[in-house]
């Protein structure tokens, strides 16, 4: 969470900043979201509330992020959906989605020996999508490059790498 307010001063104008948090009350979260959507939209960031899109309008976010379950009701608001397979896919285009987090990619401590994607497998399935997608899991402007993703979203690249679990090289 410190690194947060440093990595929105250094990402391109436009970029984004998915809020979760979940860990906190919601009192506090909703105090933190406030803090960091001042600095995101003073770069001119996008800000996303993972939560429903009735809470993230309520709370005055860009968009919502989320499940294709979590995020199929509510109010007209651009969706970014987490998508792990070619039927996460699909249901994401059925409930029209603005954007698809496609994940995981590389190995990451957020999914400590889960199942990846990898990179002839996520090309695959991103192929099909009909909407943005961006790459999650393990990613980094150099993995991204390497990848061919032209969108790519991350936790750790943005943290000080005495930090990091997960080898640099990985």
């Amino acid at each position: 969470d410190a690194a947060l307010a440093r990595a929105l001063g250094r990402v391109p104008r436009g970029s984004g900043l998915i809020f979760r948090h979940y860990h906190m009350p919601e009192a506090s979260r909703r105090a933190r979201f406030r803090t960091l959507g001042k600095l995101a939209r003073q770069r001119g960031h996008w800000l996303v509330l993972a939560g429903s899109a009735s809470q993230a309008r309520a709370w005055g976010a860009d968009a919502a992020y989320g499940s294709p379950e979590r995020l199929a009701a509510g109010p007209a608001l651009a969706r970014l959906v987490t998508v792990h397979s070619l039927a996460e896919l699909a249901r994401a285009h059925r409930m029209r989605a603005s954007a698809v987090l496609l994940s995981p990619v590389l190995p990451t401590r957020s999914h400590p020996g889960g199942t990846l994607l990898g990179p002839l497998r996520f090309r695959l399935i991103a192929a099909r999508a009909q909407c943005p997608v961006i790459a999650l899991g393990g990613m980094d402007a150099r993995r991204a490059r390497a990848l061919g993703a032209a969108r790519w979203a991350a936790i750790d690249a943005f943290c000080d790498k005495a930090t990091r679990a997960i080898p640099a090289d990985s």
